[in-house]
């Protein structure tokens, strides 16, 4: 099995505090996070829900990809953007819903059949299923000429 790694590291209290987050693959070079970026977004520091955003854009890019391949539509583009929404809910904070944005170029496929595979794609995405449950998910796709 594969293991990613992460680290953070935080200084002071959860309003006037702040810190940084890293991948052990240096993929990415370590970002600047505090509380006003993950609640107000002023300035050019992450937050978990951007991560976790990202995270989900390539994970369903790629079950997306498999489900078409799958049912032998080979794609030449899928595009996915995804918005976590991070807000108060009654005692505290919470993610309550990461929207999914994707269009898809696709040769021999008509919408129908794009937004069937398009809802398997999102069923066999691993990052979906870790939040499903938990997490309102919500997917609009749109196919390219």
């Amino acid at each position: 099995m594969a293991e990613s790694r992460a680290s953070a590291l935080w200084e002071g209290d959860l309003m006037g505090g702040k810190g940084t987050v890293s991948v052990a693959s240096g993929a990415f070079p370590e970002q600047a996070v505090t509380w006003k970026a993950r609640t107000e977004r002023p300035d050019s520091k992450t937050s978990p829900e951007e991560l976790i955003a990202a995270a989900h854009a390539a994970c369903y890019s790629m079950a997306f990809s498999h489900a078409l391949a799958q049912a032998g539509h080979t794609p030449e583009r899928v595009a996915v953007d995804a918005a976590c929404e991070f807000g108060p809910v009654e005692g505290g904070f919470a993610i309550t819903r990461i929207n999914l944005t994707v269009r898809g170029r696709v040769p021999g496929i008509d919408q129908a059949e794009f937004e069937r595979l398009a809802g398997d794609g999102e069923r066999g995405c691993p990052v979906s299923n870790a939040l499903r449950g938990n997490v309102e998910i919500g997917l609009a796709v749109t196919l390219e000429s």
